[in-house]
């Protein structure tokens, strides 16, 4: 980003840690490159804590790759995923598209006026301010040594590649493209235009102090190759990137993130698209795309501990030290961000722009399970047959370009029906579309599904609102009716609903306003759907009047604010949700009941381990993310939460398996998917994880 403008339900659950030691990485970039080939393959340490038991087939930790649009906007956005990757030991590789130049003042607010711009100079200090971040999250010490190099790219053009000496996996790659310089004014030579065909090539801006010497510009298929090159060589298992649909403001329809973040992160998934397709012999990988500015508009996220440490990684980048620790002319951190280095409240939070889905978990009638991930851009497919069965998958369903995120419904007849979205990109830039689809099972408990079918979007076009609809919240109502619902770019609720001949009805409009996030929906006691959807100071509630009957008005819940995911299920007689406290991490729930009105009671703090994002609950379990990154569950009340080792991607999901039975998954970063079960009773314990199908390590 170039301006800054977790009572007393408690539990225990003892699960299996692993093992974290990785395998030696390769540190190459791209083709033949001979200089970082002399570094050697060092091996990763082994940083795993002792643990009660062992699992069979400890898991890859993961190689992490992250792309973003300017320097700082991973620590400003993808923090403290990315210092929870680097504690780990995992292999983590941050490629910047563009060199950040800006107005090329290095100063603080009271000296712009008098210092002169220099924008090699300035693109220079803010590498500076990245090393020093880096280096700080992996050694504790800003001044760690990097190896510096250039390499040829598969664009045709050069990189710098930065090695940390000290803990070789932290590598940082510089595509030093020229920025927008501004937020939403049109600026052609920038991504954007390069996107939109208004310039062909984009030229580079090369920092100061670069070993990078060689000027150049790439063609808009050039920076996919150059993408797609970096892909080949790290081969990750987690790629994360910025929000291609940030969407826009209803009242001033400018964009609500930089159009450098967002053109940005088209370009990756042009990149990924072209990896998947083109690059055979690599590992899986899932995808996880990132809130940008407008964390700065949302409840926080964080509790204060760690709001804390990812302000003092974003000092060190500010350079609030002073110190010359990277000797070099042009300063060592990004003074313009000093006076306010947690720039618009954005280092109180993190947020996903997609992938909270708690329900791509499912069970069928003969105790079976299935699990829906995205990897490699298709929907991914595991099962397991009944409640011994034998493990399959991961078996990828036909259809290219699936966001993050899937979502599951059973159908009346016994069939598991899937949804999600997908991204087209067109022949134009102005067919770049996000539309709803889903495939359903043949038959229950076949593994055969039907080609995905599209929904379409209630968006007209991507100029409107950049395509900005959420994730599909979908349900089976008393009457058997399926309905799927989705938050659109004017942040109010959309939705279809499917006629009792298979033909669905047209986008409906539902109202609400200030919506945020993906809206969630569950069914109550009377088999009355009821949908929710976070606003940035409560929640809004629609509920069906009986069985089969359109949904009622948007209705003020008087919760009080969230963050943004939530989690419903009907228990109780009503539909329970649950959700975080903002600026704790602790979990909230409460029961929402719809006779005779809605109604709102039983709202309690079950605590839990200062995470956040999304939190699955079934039977006696509740998991989420906790501090540090990894898994926090309980198990039953009257227990303490207790803490796995494992790290995911996205949200985790659980599912009743018959009446007696809960079971959990989680993919991991390594993009493997990893399970356990429980029984649904008092005092129990959650068996120790097992992972799924073979290592994700292609050669």
């Amino acid at each position: 980003m170039t301006r800054r403008a977790a009572h007393r339900r408690a539990g225990l659950v003892k699960v299996v840690a692993f093992c974290a030691a990785t395998a030696a990485g390769s540190m190459l970039l791209l083709r033949g490159n001979e200089a970082l080939d002399r570094l050697g393959s060092p091996t990763v340490p082994d940083r795993a804590a002792a643990a009660p038991a062992a699992v069979v087939d400890a898991p890859d930790p993961g190689r992490v790759f992250q792309v973003i649009a300017h320097p700082d906007d991973d620590l400003y956005f993808m923090n403290p995923d990315l210092r929870y990757s680097i504690s780990a030991g995992h292999t983590v590789t941050s490629v910047y598209l563009t060199a950040g130049e800006a107005d090329g003042i290095n100063a603080t607010a009271g000296k712009a006026a008098t210092t002169r711009p220099n924008k090699p100079a300035y693109a220079e200090a803010r590498q500076n301010g990245i090393r020093a971040a880096y280096a700080k999250m992996a050694t504790g010490n800003p001044g760690s040594v990097w190896q510096r190099t250039v390499v040829p790219t598969k664009g045709g053009g050069h990189a710098e590649v930065d090695v940390l000496v000290a803990e070789p996996q932290v590598n940082l790659v510089w595509l030093q493209l020229r920025e927008a310089g501004t937020v939403y004014d049109d600026a052609p030579d920038s991504l954007h235009g390069l996107w939109d065909g208004r310039v062909p090539r984009l030229e580079s801006m090369l920092a100061s102090g670069t070993p990078a010497k060689q000027r150049f510009s790439y063609s808009k298929d050039q920076v996919v190759q150059t993408l797609v090159g970096v892909l080949e060589q790290y081969r990750p298992t987690m790629i994360r990137f910025q929000d291609p649909t940030p969407g826009r403001f209803p009242d001033t329809k400018r964009y609500t993130d930089h159009q450098d973040h967002f053109y940005g992160a088209r370009f990756v998934q042009l990149a990924t698209a072209a990896y998947a397709h083109e690059v055979k012999d690599r590992p899986h990988f899932a995808v996880q795309n990132y809130v940008g500015y407008f964390n700065g508009s949302l409840p926080s996220a964080l509790a204060p501990d760690e709001a804390k440490e990812k302000l003092d990684i974003l000092g060190t980048y500010a350079w609030l030290d002073g110190q010359n620790h990277c000797k070099s002319d042009a300063g060592c951190g990004d003074l313009k961000v000093s006076g306010q280095p947690g720039g618009n409240r954005w280092s109180d939070s993190i947020n996903y722009a997609r992938g909270t889905s708690t329900s791509w978990l499912a069970s069928d009638k003969d105790l079976g399970l299935w699990a829906f991930e995205v990897l490699d851009g298709q929907v991914a497919l595991w099962h397991r047959p009944g409640l011994v069965g034998r493990w399959t998958g991961p078996d990828l369903i036909p259809g290219t370009g699936m966001d993050p995120g899937v979502s599951t419904v059973t159908l009346p007849d016994g069939r598991i029906a899937a949804f999600g979205t997908r991204t087209s990109f067109g022949a134009k830039p102005a067919e770049y579309r996000r539309e709803v689809v889903h495939a359903v099972q043949k038959r229950p408990g076949a593994a055969e599904f039907t080609p995905w079918q599209s929904l379409g979007t209630p968006e007209t076009a991507d100029e409107a609102w950049t395509s900005d609809i959420s994730a599909p919240a979908v349900s089976v109502d008393g009457a058997g009716q399926l309905a799927a619902y989705v938050r659109d770019g004017a942040y109010t609720l959309r939705g279809r609903v499917q006629h009792a001949d298979g033909s669905w009805g047209p986008w409906e409009k539902y109202g609400g306003s200030d919506l945020h996030g993906s809206p969630v929906t569950a069914t109550d006691g009377a088999g009355r759907r009821m949908v929710f959807a976070a606003t940035s100071k409560s929640v809004v509630s629609w509920a069906q009047p009986e069985p089969g009957a359109p949904l009622g008005r948007a209705t003020a819940t008087g919760l009080p604010d969230t963050t943004l995911p939530l989690t419903a299920q009907g228990r109780e007689g009503g539909v329970r949700l649950w959700f975080r406290k903002p600026g704790s991490g602790n979990v909230r729930t409460a029961l929402v009941t719809g006779e005779g009105g809605l109604k709102v009671s039983q709202m309690t703090d079950l605590g839990g381990l200062q995470g956040f994002g999304a939190v699955t609950a079934s039977g006696h379990l509740l998991a989420g993310r906790a501090a540090g990154g990894q898994l926090g569950s309980e198990a039953g009340s009257g227990r303490p939460w207790e803490r796995s080792p494992l790290m995911f991607v996205g949200a985790p999901s659980s599912t009743m398996t018959g009446r007696s039975m809960v079971s959990l998954a989680v993919l991991g970063l390594d993009a493997r998917l990893y399970v356990t079960s429980s029984a649904d009773v008092p005092n129990a314990y959650l068996a120790p994880w097992q992972p799924v199908g073979p290592r994700n390590t292609a050669p």
